[in-house]
């Protein structure tokens, strides 16, 4: 496994300067702001429907929230590939998605959510608002891993086949499908299986909200999860967890397993496996002459999409468009000049709105990126100990994979906030009790995006360098530093990449907490964010999310983007 020398575009690429960070923090600072703005003058106050708590109500608010997280997966799915794509095809484009991609994700879900909430409530009907609002929160806990996972996977593509379909010229539409889907397939289910698990994750924020003395609530498990726990009724707890878990067993039997099954044979390998995974699901519908003939219109479809892309606008419309090109480029320079207006008033208005805060506070959120820097850290560390192990055991070993995925995909989806009081009621009595909780809150939070890509780049090593390691007499440690570390190397950086944006958000949650009436909080960041949340305090809200973004950013370019680097030249497979 190894690549090229960089080619020049990539090393200015790796030379990029750092105001381009700093432009796209002052993008978000306006829309914040924006928000902030619209979140403020809206008038509206929504009146929460209440949550029953009864049995026969947990069929219908599962439908809602799989509803939800299916809505929010369809917009990410889409976002990832084309996203990807125009970062991977194009070195200039790279320079400005990758760090647009970073600050995306470093923006904290759970205090962006009140200005998308109050800003959507403010522009539409009051229902639609909060659905949509909620959308954007699953879609923004889905997207980033599955978009980092697909950019890398794009960008370790195998050098002869990549030669191949240039050398055969194939378009755009036939390397997609020929090469570029295919090889990330495996990288793709392993990081959708993440995305719907940490949607699952936030789903009780998502659904049940509150911003000062407004009371945002959508029926669905979440805020069923939400109300039993609120509501100390442990009998609704247990019941609305053992939903969940009907709910996401039912999607690996008849969803995750079988495209794991289907994307097996995308392996790179000249070996066949002797325990390749399989579904009963999948060879149903295999077994039927109606799945069948669905799947065929289905590729027909595809395919007419495709030779469309490829083909282009016809001649005439191309006439016709350069005869509007002046016209055009017109239009483009006034909406640029309208933008730079946009950003320069939303930047100074972000500023007034910062220089509300006293020293003190200024002080508090200092002092909280500090403390919760640390526990990111500590996180981090603890989860790649717990997760390569165990990542490597289930992707390579294909009955175990069998037993534990299912476990696994049950644990990862139970939303750790629901449980979490009755572990923080042990806690609590230990020295250092609650410094402890909110580190094993964001384990539980972050863990999940390092086990999923450990899987699947373990499942992703061709069966012909396992046999010929097992051949030459690698085993134990010999073997994992030599095969099976470099193969899930770039694995490892994209779950740790969104791992680290993941336990930042995660803090919010972790770092204050409300517990049997009471509200405890450690210091940090996240508690600096959630309480200026709780409280409406915009200004404090401001401050605290653009100092977890640069801090995001800073890590990302610091640390994670060479790393990315590293494994884009060195191991991939050829």
């Amino acid at each position: 496994m190894t690549g090229g020398v960089p080619t020049e575009a990539r090393r200015r690429l790796e030379r990029a300067p750092l105001w381009g960070d700093a432009l796209l923090v002052a993008v978000v600072a306006a829309l914040l702001f924006a928000g902030v703005t619209l979140a403020m003058r809206s008038p509206l106050d929504v009146s929460a429907e209440r949550i029953e708590l009864a049995p026969a109500a947990l069929f219908p608010y599962a439908l809602r929230s799989l509803g939800r997280m299916s809505a929010a997966y369809v917009l990410s799915l889409g976002f990832t590939l084309i996203y990807g794509l125009l970062a991977a095809r194009s070195a200039l484009a790279e320079r400005v998605l990758m760090p647009l991609l970073d600050v995306l994700q470093s923006v904290p879900i759970l205090s962006f959510l009140p200005v998308v909430l109050l800003a959507l409530v403010a522009v539409f009907p009051e229902r639609i608002g909060a659905e949509l609002a909620a959308i954007v929160l699953l879609f923004t806990s889905q997207a980033w891993n599955m978009t980092f996972a697909w950019f890398q996977a794009l960008k370790t593509e195998p050098t002869e086949l990549h030669e191949a379909t240039r050398t055969f010229r194939f378009g755009g539409w036939l390397r997609f499908r020929t090469l570029e889907l295919p090889h990330a397939a495996i990288a793709l289910v392993w990081n959708s299986m993440m995305s719907w698990a940490g949607g699952w994750f936030f789903l009780m924020a998502a659904e049940s909200f509150t911003v000062g003395e407004r009371d945002f609530r959508l029926p669905g498990l979440g805020s069923y999860l939400h109300a039993a726990a609120e509501r100390g009724d442990v009998r609704a707890v247990a019941l609305g967890v053992l939903a969940l878990v009907l709910v996401v067993v039912l999607l690996d039997q008849l969803v995750w397993r079988p495209l794991l099954a289907w994307a097996d044979r995308f392996k790179l390998t000249m070996v066949a496996s002797d325990a390749a995974p399989t579904s009963w699901f999948l060879s149903t519908l295999r077994a039927s002459r109606l799945a069948a003939r669905i799947f065929a219109l289905g590729r027909a479809a595809l395919d007419r999409v495709g030779d469309a892309i490829a083909r282009g606008p016809a001649p005439s419309e191309g006439a016709r468009s350069r005869g509007r090109h002046g016209a055009r480029t017109i239009a483009l320079g006034a909406a640029g000049a309208l933008g730079a207006v946009a950003l320069a008033v939303g930047v100074i208005g972000a500023t007034r709105l910062l220089l509300e805060l006293s020293g003190d506070a200024w002080l508090e959120v200092g002092v909280g990126l500090l403390a919760t820097s640390l526990r990111v850290f500590a996180t981090l560390a603890l989860a790649c100990l717990l997760a390569v192990p165990l990542g490597v055991a289930i992707g390579t070993h294909r009955r175990l994979a069998a037993v534990l995925q299912p476990i696994v995909q049950i644990v990862a989806s139970v939303p750790a906030t629901a449980l979490f009081p009755i572990l923080l009621a042990t806690m609590l009595t230990w020295p250092l009790g609650l410094e402890l909780a909110a580190i094993l809150l964001m384990l539980m939070g972050t863990i999940w995006y390092i086990l999923f890509n450990v899987i699947g780049g373990a499942a992703a090593i061709p069966e012909d360098l396992r046999y010929t390691s097992t051949m030459i007499g690698l085993r134990g440690l010999a073997r994992f530093r030599t095969l099976t570390l470099p193969a899930i190397f770039p694995f490892l950086v994209t779950g740790a990449i969104t791992a680290s944006g993941g336990a930042w958000n995660a803090s919010i949650v972790a770092e204050y907490l409300q517990f049997d009436g009471e509200t405890r909080s450690s210091v940090g960041l996240g508690a600096v964010i959630a309480r200026a949340a709780a409280e409406g305090n915009y200004p404090l809200l401001l401050a605290g999310t653009l100092a977890m973004i640069a801090a995001v950013t800073s890590i990302n370019r610091l640390l994670w983007r060479p790393l990315y680097r590293l494994a884009e030249r060195r191991y991939r497979m050829e």
